[in-house]
């Protein structure tokens, strides 16, 4: 037995031909259980309500037998009501004793919540290869340099406006235009 596998005492052609039979056997026994259960039902029926005897009676015996019925309807119906209501209240209690039990043992069912991908993400899902080459979508693009405008130098105005007046204030602004 320590060779790994046990082998198997039957063949695999034995083990479909016992296979089929249980299976036949099974559905024999189905067709004989459906049959039980319709006799059993005839007979609970019988005896609950014996066959009328209609003959012979008068028209006012007719009409007893007619109210005594329409009775016996109405409490079946009252107890075929109370049984559904209470069906369906254990039905319900039930259900929360399940979810109550799934609560306790730490399963809990969560409820579903977008999540933001990366590329790296998105890609690494399809394969394993693809975790070893991420892909950077940045690293292809151009980049583009500005260039820096020429600003002139914001001073105060009182200085400038002495410094440009007179003649070489002028000369100054001749020069500063080549």
């Amino acid at each position: 037995m320590s060779e790994g596998s046990k082998k198997s005492k039957y063949s695999a052609t034995r083990r479909l031909q016992l296979k089929s039979k249980l299976l036949k056997k099974a559905a024999s026994m189905l067709v004989v259980e459906k049959e039980e259960k319709k006799l059993e039902k005839e007979r609970v029926v019988s005896e609950s309500f014996p066959p009328l005897k209609m003959s012979g009676l008068s028209v006012q015996e007719l009409q007893d037998l007619c109210k005594e019925l329409h009775r016996k309807i109405d409490v079946v119906d009252e107890t075929r009501y109370d049984m559904e209501i209470k069906v369906a209240k254990n039905e319900s209690e039930i259900q929360t004793l399940r979810m109550k039990i799934i609560e306790l043992k730490g399963v809990k069912r969560p409820s579903l919540k977008r999540v933001k991908k990366t590329t790296d993400d998105m890609l690494g899902a399809a394969t394993d290869a693809s975790k070893l080459m991420k892909a950077d979508f940045k690293a292809n693009l151009k980049t583009v340099k500005k260039e820096e405008e020429k600003r002139e130098e914001v001073t105060d105005w009182r200085k400038n406006v002495e410094a440009m007046s007179g003649m070489e204030g002028r000369k100054k602004m001749f020069t500063a235009g080549q």
